[in-house]
């Protein structure tokens, strides 16, 4: 008897479609196909040099040098010599700082050691105000820009620092007034003082 064509079980055809899925899943991967990329590259470099920063003082606004330490100390020329004050005396000096050059731009604020309240220097009293030239008296103090506050004890240093320009472009020109106050006692004759202040410079930022 010829033979009847039988459907085959599910088991059976479960088991080929297994097989196809895992054929397809083989020549999945198997296709995979890796491209190489093509490059190139660019390069760039730069060279760095640190700038110097240096500050400079004249006691005539115009010959600069450095006085580096309290012991180089520039001796400021007083239109009034300070030598033998007396009560309401007030002197005058100029004293001018700019960069040198080279030097990269910064600023200078004055400051005052404790020192200078010694001798006289408890009975004295002064102002800095800085002054579009290079003349320092009476008349040009008084047109001038506050730095330190007239009447100050000589210990008295600035609140705010002044700006230098690189290269030596412009000089601050501080004029300094010190005055033995006419309330002075008996006490402070005889004595004396030999003051300093420091324009301590600081470079600019950006």
């Amino acid at each position: 008897m010829a033979g009847r064509y039988r459907a085959p079980s599910s088991r059976l055809r479960f088991a080929r479609l297994r097989a196809v899925l895992a054929a397809a899943l083989v020549l999945g991967v198997g296709a995979t196909v890796t491209l190489a990329a093509w490059n190139d590259s660019e390069h760039t470099s730069g060279q760095f040099t640190a700038g110097t920063f240096s500050i400079v003082g004249a006691t005539d606004g115009v010959t600069f040098s450095e006085h580096p330490t309290a012991g180089q100390a520039a001796t400021l020329s007083f239109q009034a010599p300070p030598t033998a004050m007396a009560p309401g005396t007030t002197t005058y000096a100029l004293f001018s700082v700019r960069t040198a050059d080279p030097s990269v731009a910064g600023s200078v604020q004055l400051t005052a050691p404790g020192a200078n309240g010694a001798g006289l220097g408890q009975y004295l009293q002064y102002g800095v105000r800085t002054v579009a030239g290079t003349t320092c008296d009476a008349t040009t103090f008084g047109g001038g820009t506050p730095v330190v506050a007239n009447g100050s004890a000589l210990t008295t240093g600035a609140t705010a620092a002044q700006a230098v320009q690189a290269n030596g472009a412009n000089q601050v020109n501080y004029c300094f007034a010190v005055t033995l106050p006419t309330t002075a006692p008996n006490a402070a004759q005889g004595l004396s003082l030999n003051a300093t202040w420091e324009l301590v410079g600081t470079t600019a930022t950006s």
